[in-house]
């Protein structure tokens, strides 16, 4: 009779232990549409666009794709790359090549990227002049710290007319006199603390990342200078580490260029402050 109860015993702690097995590895995944397992990653993204676009694809196209997106959104442009490189993150969505090349050259990281997925306009913005024309002379430009983009930035104020001859690699340091025949005067800083020094009185004009513009429910209808769409090479793309490239990561690349995202960003931003690359 104890031999008996003994295997009894034995059985059910086996099916015991085969059900708790098969109930924690379904915990981890979903099933699709078509009866496939998901595949979960996480993607740091910046919250507008980048963080709306990526709900419109987890929310209509993800599950029929066979993946499964946790979105973490970031305020600033630091942390999406750190978190990516240590492994926190699957891939991230929130720079541009420019951005990307020269974090690789001052840190090292060993990432990889899609084509091209959308542009957001730099652009310049006032609360004291109603024109680039308006600007006097020996006004204070907030402007950002990081090189890819002050380089941006300053191509954007000579295209209103306030600098001449920006080269690669001008930076506001090094403009001459002839670069900057009105006496601009620049004060640096993060990107994301530009949109809060706009209306600061010591502040003339602010040059803005779109990201930051649509944030502040800000668009670029106000501003007094718009960056050129076509043939924009900032557009924003995907990365991720170059030795941990998921397939998921890759399907989600592949809906991202998707004509129905196009379409979302179209519809979402029809005045143009986000544009389909």
């Amino acid at each position: 009779m104890r031999k008996h109860l003994s295997l009894l015993a034995a059985s059910l702690a086996a099916a015991i232990a085969l059900t708790a097995c098969g109930g924690a590895g379904k915990s981890d995944d979903t099933t699709s549409s078509n009866g496939e397992e998901n595949t979960r990653i996480v993607v740091g993204a910046s919250p507008v666009p980048h963080a709306r676009i990526l709900e419109y694809v987890r929310d209509n196209l993800a599950a029929k794709a066979g993946i499964e997106v946790e979105i973490r959104e970031f305020d600033d442009y630091v942390l999406p790359n750190s978190t990516l490189a240590d492994g926190t993150l699957d891939a991230n969505y929130f720079q541009h090549l420019p951005y990307l090349e020269a974090e690789i050259a001052d840190k090292g990281y060993r990432f990889s990227h899609g084509e091209g997925i959308h542009i957001e306009p730099y652009a310049l913005f006032s609360s004291k002049f109603g024109s680039a024309a308006e600007v006097t002379d020996g006004a204070t430009v907030a402007i950002t710290n990081d090189a890819s983009n002050q380089y941006r930035a300053l191509k954007l104020l000579e295209k209103a007319g306030l600098l001449t001859d920006v080269t690669e690699g001008t930076s506001v340091l090094t403009l001459t006199p002839e670069q900057n025949p009105r006496g601009l005067t620049f004060e640096e800083n993060q990107p994301e603390i530009i949109i809060q020094v706009k209306d600061d009185p010591a502040v003339d004009l602010a040059i803005i990342n779109g990201n930051f513009i649509l944030t502040a429910g800000l668009s670029t209808e106000g501003a007094l200078e718009v960056e050129e769409v076509a043939g924009n090479p900032y557009a924003n793309f995907l990365t991720w580490r170059t030795d941990d490239a998921k397939p998921a990561v890759a399907k989600l690349d592949e809906l991202l260029h998707s004509d129905e995202v196009k379409e979302f960003i179209r519809s979402q931003w029809p005045n143009g402050d986000v544009t389909p690359a």
